[in-house]
C-alpha cells in the first residue's frame, strides 16, 4: 500500500473543518415580503351574477417568481386550487393565478396587484376553454391571530 500524501489528507480533512463554519448560522427560508403578504385574505368579488364573499389563503415564493393557495367562495363554499405566477413591483407584485376544482378542471382565472395588505383584480370565470364572467374583486388580509370567521348560513325554514 502506498502512503497517503499530505494533499490527499488535507483534501479529507477539509469538509468537517469547513462545515464548522456555518454553526450558528440562520438563513431565513421567507424574504421579508414573503412574510409580509402571505396569509389569509377576505373580501366581495362584484359582477354579472351580484355581490360575491370570497376567502383567499395565499402563499408567494418570491424568488421563484410563483404564487399558490386557495380561493374559497364563501357563498357556495366551492373551493378552488389556485397556482401561477408572481412578478415583484416596487409596491408588491402582480398575481395571475390559474383557478382549479377538484385539481384537474380548470374553473377560473384571477389576475390581481397585490399592494399592501390588498389583493385586488379581476376573478374571470372559464368554461370550456373560454374566459367568461368576471368579477372586480377587492380583498383585505385578515391579520394573524384574528380567527378566520366561519361563512355566514341561511336558516332553514321549519315547516309546521
Amino acid at each position: 500500500m502506498r502512503p497517503v500524501s499530505a494533499l490527499a489528507a488535507a483534501l479529507l480533512l477539509l469538509p468537517p473543518v469547513l462545515s464548522g463554519c456555518a454553526f450558528g448560522a440562520y438563513i431565513s427560508p421567507l424574504t421579508p415580503l414573503e412574510r409580509a403578504v402571505n396569509g389569509t385574505y377576505e373580501g366581495i368579488g362584484v359582477g354579472g351574477t351580484g355581490r360575491v364573499p370570497y376567502r383567499l389563503t395565499l402563499t408567494v415564493q418570491e424568488r421563484e417568481g410563483r404564487a399558490t393557495g386557495v380561493i374559497t367562495n364563501l357563498e357556495s363554499r366551492k373551493a378552488y386550487a389556485a397556482s401561477g405566477t408572481f412578478k415583484r413591483s416596487a409596491t408588491g407584485g402582480a398575481l395571475e393565478l390559474g383557478l382549479y376544482e377538484n385539481g384537474d378542471r380548470h374553473r377560473g382565472n384571477l389576475y390581481a396587484t397585490l399592494t399592501g395588505s390588498k389583493v385586488s383584480g379581476v376573478l374571470r370565470t372559464v368554461l370550456l376553454g373560454r374566459e367568461l364572467l368576471g368579477y372586480t374583486i377587492e380583498l383585505n388580509q385578515v391579520p394573524e391571530g384574528i380567527p378566520v370567521a366561519a361563512p355566514a348560513t341561511v336558516p332553514v325554514p321549519t315547516t309546521p
